[in-house]
C-alpha cells in the first residue's frame, strides 16, 4: 500500500518540491499552507500517515499545530516529521519535545527524507 503524506509548509515551493519528489517515489501527498489547515485535513482524512511538519509558519507555527495534534485523540498517533531551516542543537529536542517523531532540516536532503519516512513507517 503506497503512503499517504501531509506536506504542511506555508511556502509553495517548498511544497511543489516535496510533492514532486514524493510523487517520483510513489507517495500519495495533499497539501497544507497552515497549521490549522493540517489539523482539519488530518480530522477528514484517515488515509494520511505521515506529516511533514514546515517548523516556522505564521499565525500557527509547527510547534503549535504538533501538540494540538498530540492533543487530539483521533489524530494524536500520526507520525510528524518536523522540517525546519533552523539547524541549532537544541531545535532537534525542542521539535521532539513538541510531539515531532523525526526531525530534518532545511535545504531537505531527499535521501534523508526518505529514511526518515520508511524507519517511522
Amino acid at each position: 500500500m503506497n503512503k499517504k503524506v501531509l506536506i504542511v509548509d506555508d511556502d509553495p515551493r517548498n511544497i511543489f518540491a516535496l510533492k514532486l519528489t514524493l510523487k517520483a517515489r510513489h507517495y500519495t501527498t495533499e497539501t497544507a499552507a497552515t497549521g490549522q489547515e493540517a489539523i482539519d485535513i488530518l480530522k477528514k482524512d484517515s488515509d494520511i500517515t505521515i506529516v511533514l511538519m514546515d517548523m516556522m509558519m505564521p499565525d500557527m507555527d509547527g510547534y503549535q499545530a504538533m501538540k494540538i495534534i498530540r492533543e487530539t485523540p483521533a489524530i494524536k498517533d500520526k507520525i510528524i516529521i518536523a522540517v525546519t531551516a533552523q539547524a541549532m542543537a537544541q531545535d532537534r529536542e525542542k521539535c521532539l519535545e513538541a510531539g515531532a517523531d523525526d526531525y530534518i532540516t532545511k535545504p531537505i536532503n531527499v535521501d534523508q527524507l526518505l529514511i526518515a519516512i520508511e524507519k517511522k513507517s
